[in-house]
């Protein structure tokens, strides 16, 4: 199964024509405001600096992206955004440690931040963790069933560790939402194959075939699928 960029897991926001828009905003970032009511307002200034964060991160300037998430933490030292920034810089850095330290402060700061345990699940399992990460993405999941990417994450993790029950639970919850998720599909046809729930996975497979009919793994798993069914026609005829 295909796996997700960290600027998708952590949905950062796009930018569209951001380098003009940095350009745009680098100067008032760095200039203090001639109007002192607007120094006031660090919120709108918070904001800014956050917006623009994701946007380097997005360009993959994690420098200027490491400093503009520094600053909003300064304006805002309650807020998790500019943590869970910090820790996908270190994460895109291949710095698994700090970037647990950083979603580690995120999460103190808002126990329901679906991304900050996302993150720490990332950074666990870029350690070889598997069951802190497993146990993070589940956390995740609790707090967003819709992210995608932690779903996934739990699925390579669940893979590693030999345990499925959990993640076939919530891949069939996020298809309920997202029908037609070939990523996703593929996934929960895979496990309901190797729980030997046969007729399940080839329905599965099935519906697949049909939003996509050249979709060669599909049909190599449903080929796979009837010859399993296949055999075990044969072997109830014979046992009968």
């Amino acid at each position: 199964m295909k796996g997700q960029s960290m600027h998708d897991f952590f949905n950062v926001a796009g930018c569209g024509g951001a380098e003009e828009i940095l350009e745009g905003t680098r100067f008032s970032m760095d200039k203090p405001s001639d109007n002192p009511t607007e120094e006031e307002h660090f919120g709108g200034r918070y904001e800014l600096l956050q917006g623009l964060g994701d946007c380097y991160t997005s360009l993959g300037d994690y420098s200027q992206a490491q400093k503009c998430y520094e600053k909003a933490a300064s304006l805002e030292p309650d807020e998790a955004g500019p943590y869970v920034g910090l820790g996908a810089v270190a994460l895109h850095k291949d710095l698994p440690d700090d970037a647990a330290i950083a979603f580690r402060v995120a999460c103190r700061l808002d126990r329901n931040c679906a991304k900050a345990y996302a993150g720490l699940a990332t950074a666990a399992q870029k350690k070889g963790d598997y069951e802190q990460a497993f146990e993070m993405y589940l956390k995740c999941l609790e707090l967003d069933a819709d992210n995608l990417t932690a779903l996934l994450g739990l699925f390579q993790t669940s893979c590693q560790m030999g345990s499925f029950e959990k993640v076939t639970h919530y891949l069939e919850i996020y298809l309920d939402m997202h029908p037609g998720d070939g990523a996703v599909m593929f996934s929960l046809a895979a496990l309901y194959l190797k729980d030997g729930r046969l007729e399940r996975s080839g329905k599965v497979l099935s519906d697949m075939l049909d939003l996509d009919p050249d979709n060669k793994e599909a049909a190599n798993l449903l080929e796979e699928v009837e010859h399993r069914s296949a055999q075990q026609r044969q072997a109830g005829v014979q046992a009968g």
